[in-house]
């Protein structure tokens, strides 16, 4: 007769060891079943109304984060209006013309206006007003004053981001104003009242215009940068002579003296001249015409006397 063995230790503690394991996973597989099945009792438990009233409160918040976001106040860049003014003198007006036109043009800019005038001395000089974009403003500035000799510079900046804000605004108010107008219009059975919602519209409109014409002056004077020009052709210097008289300069100088002193005595005499006329005139004919005609006198008695006392002696 065969005796059975006993079993060893080690397929013992295995054994123990599974059945713990699977009586751990039934316990929590049956854990989590009554979980659930608590949430769905406990959310089939809540009102129909509450829960669409939670739902539609966090519908409503996140529609409001959203506009929040939509409206939330945007960065502008800043809208500079720049201006500068260059005087620049140079030997030859045309060729700096020439070049300060292509220094432009290769910014992307243009001449506004030019004009050119020579003073009493022949000297030309040309005025000019460019426009060039702002990013090439510096560029084009450091260009044209190293054209020639600096004269005189000045520049300007002025910002005007606050401006462009309140016209971007009230032109979206003035549209959203005459398009209610207009709804109106439509809307108007009267005679009246269209009449008098015309003359409203027309109104809104004139503002509209006058709000768009601002905003696009506002864009060219930010976007584009202005330089006045001003090329003026540089004085020939004359060589310096020797200021210290001499010999001929004395000479030069004593003639000069002569003549003047000729031309004031001719002057003198034909200042005197017509009065000399006249006076031998008058003395031509007080000799001729009047002294004849006047009576002569005879001599005096008195000087025949002495002679005939001489012949009675005699």
């Amino acid at each position: 007769m065969r005796i059975p063995r006993s079993p060893r230790p080690v397929q013992v503690l295995a054994a123990t060891l599974l059945a713990a394991s699977l009586a751990l996973a039934g316990c929590s597989a049956g854990a989590d079943d009554m979980s659930k099945a608590d949430g769905g009792d406990a959310k089939a438990a809540v009102p129909a109304d509450r829960q669409g009233a939670a739902d539609g409160d966090a519908g409503s918040a996140a529609s409001g984060e959203a506009k929040a976001r939509d409206t939330a106040p945007r960065l502008t860049a800043n809208r500079i209006i720049r201006t500068a003014s260059l005087t620049v003198q140079v030997k030859e007006v045309p060729k700096a013309l020439d070049e300060a036109r292509t220094a432009v043009e290769n910014a992307g800019g243009f001449v506004g206006s030019e004009s050119t005038s020579r003073d009493t001395a022949g000297h030309e000089r040309t005025r000019l007003v460019l426009r060039v974009p702002v990013a090439k403003y510096e560029e084009v500035l450091g260009e044209l004053q190293g054209a020639g000799r600096l004269v005189e510079r000045t520049a300007k900046a002025v910002d005007v981001t606050d401006q462009v804000v309140d016209v971007d605004s009230r032109i979206k108010s003035q549209r959203a104003s005459v398009a209610r107008v207009r709804e109106l219009m439509d809307r108007a059975t009267k005679l009246s009242d269209v009449v008098a919602l015309e003359g409203e519209l027309s109104t809104r409109e004139a503002d509209l215009e006058s709000l768009l014409a601002r905003q696009a002056s506002l864009d060219d004077r930010t976007s584009l940068a202005t330089i006045t020009l001003s090329l003026s052709e540089t004085p020939v210097k004359k060589a310096a002579k020797d200021d210290r008289p001499g010999f001929l300069d004395a000479l030069a100088g004593g003639w000069h003296v002569f003549v003047t002193l000729l031309r004031w005595i001719a002057l003198a005499i034909g200042a005197a001249l017509p009065f000399a006329v006249c006076a031998a005139l008058l003395v031509l004919v007080w000799v001729r015409g009047v002294r004849p005609r006047l009576p002569h006198h005879p001599a005096p008695a008195t000087a025949a006397a002495p002679e005939e006392g001489r012949g009675g002696q005699d």
